[in-house]
């Protein structure tokens, strides 16, 4: 469950072994869980976390997620050493822990279906998006056809006009609005007479 599972401990820290991820590559979403979680933002949620890490020996993170995530995993790697030393004058862990588990690694990975990464081809999550918004076009657009109505559809991206672009590309759409390029004054005078033709 995210950081949620981090500052919870218990059964939410587990090993995974082959049995973990046997018969999961078809399914949506993440198996392993996600949170929004406002005790990691404090310090204290954090010690917790720190405290629950060392108990099992943890000291390498793969952080996957979006701002939020990355922030939080860059808060909570510069403050290891200060937590370390917390939970050792607290009595909750010896030094002798604290020195072995004195350097906490973070691979960050970018799971953001918005695309909005500098330096990433594709986030985790953008594919996996697109194909969605297609099977919902495919399936609207011969009821569109057949009722000879327009279809306005909405996709997410935040502040990010990816997702539209490239769906709205693949499905030969009419009109598109992104966030990068808002629309010029007089806009629906045009959208209605290139509808109309």
């Amino acid at each position: 469950q995210g950081y949620e599972g981090l500052v919870e401990g218990g059964d939410n820290i587990k090993q995974a072994n082959w049995l973990s991820v046997s018969n999961i590559i078809q399914l949506g979403g993440t198996v392993i869980g996600s949170a929004r979680c406002k005790a990691f933002t404090t310090r204290a949620g954090r010690l917790r976390a720190a405290r629950n890490l060392v108990e099992h020996g943890i000291t390498n993170l793969c952080v996957i997620g979006g701002d939020g995530s990355l922030t939080g995993a860059d808060i909570f790697r510069s403050e290891w050493a200060g937590l370390l030393e917390e939970l050792v004058r607290d009595g909750q862990i010896s030094e002798e822990v604290a020195k072995k588990n004195c350097r906490l690694n973070i691979v960050g990975l970018v799971g953001s279906i918005d695309n909005d990464f500098c330096g990433t081809d594709m986030t985790i999550g953008t594919d996996s998006a697109l194909h969605r918004i297609m099977e919902v076009i495919d399936a609207i657009t011969t009821t569109a056809q057949s009722h000879q109505r327009t279809f306005v559809l909405e996709v997410m991206g935040r502040h990010c006009g990816y997702l539209a672009l490239v769906s709205g590309l693949a499905s030969g759409a009419d009109w598109l609005f992104i966030p990068e390029s808002p629309p010029e004054d007089g806009w629906e005078d045009l959208m209605c007479e290139r509808l109309g033709e």
